[in-house]
């Protein structure tokens, strides 16, 4: 397959000495750059890739301090957007991800049909099979909040991170505010979305084998709620009052007021009914069941608006052409 445009491959290098050089062998010919980041890695992995592989396309980037997954891909891609790569792909270095599937990440965004790809296991249901119970279910629940807090209800295992990246999309993150972390996966999600970026799910299958997690999930459960709940609001704010005002920026506000007053109301109106031993009239009960049942169908009125705003014209299209426009004003100009 002939890739004409320039790929680079970023891998975040912590504890991952046992699979590194043969993650970095299998990297084929389309591939022009290799960013090897050594997250200030306690066995030394920057090292041993440039001591034990000779490919001129590495480069071993050192961090003098661990700054997560985050900052490691943060550091590739300023490294590859400095060398003017067009696509970025990030896989690591623990030898869960094929990275002969690089080919099917690039070419969604080379051919225009996305800002962004992203893995998803759990396309082939025979592979799912072998994926670990705890893992399986945890990443439903980890999927449903992404798509809540991020806006893109249209993909699932967010958490995966064999991902590409169209260059020009990623010289607009903020790379600063970015999660460093185990959430960087979905933080990234949320950015793209405030970029209005295309994001598309490619199907893959993992590996699992001897490789040991540094996840724990029992630290990490109430940052994670905290953080979505945070990106989630956020979202609603820039999305729909911020950019833009539309019926769904009402629908949501008025939704949940009514829900609140509806079971405000029943709740109080039930209990000086039972303090009393008397029924409750029924207009007062239909007084808070109509605000609830309103508030519940402007809710999933909300819900089906934001659905459907999922993005779907890749931005990367709209950069090239302001990018096309100034280099024709400058040759203008010139002349």
């Amino acid at each position: 397959m002939v890739i004409k445009q320039k790929i680079a491959v970023v891998i975040p290098s912590y504890k991952v000495k046992d699979h590194i050089l043969g993650v970095i062998s299998a990297i084929g010919d389309e591939v022009c750059r290799i960013y090897v980041i050594d997250d200030c890695c306690p066995l030394g992995s920057g090292d041993f890739v440039s001591q034990n592989i000779k490919d001129e396309r590495v480069i071993v980037i050192r961090h003098s301090i661990n700054q997560g997954v985050g900052g490691a891909v943060m550091t590739g891609y300023q490294a590859a957007i400095a060398e003017n790569m067009d696509v970025i792909v990030k896989i690591d270095g623990d030898g869960q991800m094929d990275p002969t599937l690089i080919p099917l990440f690039v070419l969604p965004i080379i051919d225009k049909e996305a800002d962004y790809t992203k893995g998803n296991r759990f396309f082939d249901l025979e592979a799912v099979e072998s994926m670990p119970r705890v893992r399986f279910f945890g990443n439903a629940i980890l999927s449903f909040m992404t798509k809540l807090s991020s806006g893109y209800w249209n993909i699932f295992d967010p958490t995966n991170g064999y991902t590409a990246i169209h260059a020009d999309v990623a010289k607009h993150l903020p790379f600063k505010k970015i999660s460093n972390r185990y959430f960087f996966e979905t933080d990234m999600l949320f950015r793209l979305n405030t970029l209005r970026a295309v994001v598309l799910d490619v199907p893959m299958t993992a590996k699992y084998a001897d490789e040991v997690s540094n996840l724990h999930i029992s630290k990490i459960a109430g940052e994670f709620l905290f953080k979505h709940a945070r990106n989630f609001f956020k979202r609603l704010f820039y999305n729909y009052y911020l950019r833009d005002l539309s019926l769904a920026s009402v629908e949501l506000p008025l939704g949940l007021a009514l829900l609140v007053f509806g079971v405000t109301f029943g709740l109080y109106r039930w209990g000086v009914s039972t303090s009393l031993n008397v029924a409750t009239p029924s207009g007062t009960v239909m007084l808070a069941a109509l605000p609830i049942l309103m508030g519940i169908q402007f809710v999933l009125a909300f819900l089906g608006h934001d659905i459907a705003s999922v993005p779907t014209r890749p931005i990367s299209r709209s950069l090239c052409k302001d990018l096309r426009k100034k280099y024709m004003k400058s040759i203008q100009g010139n002349d």
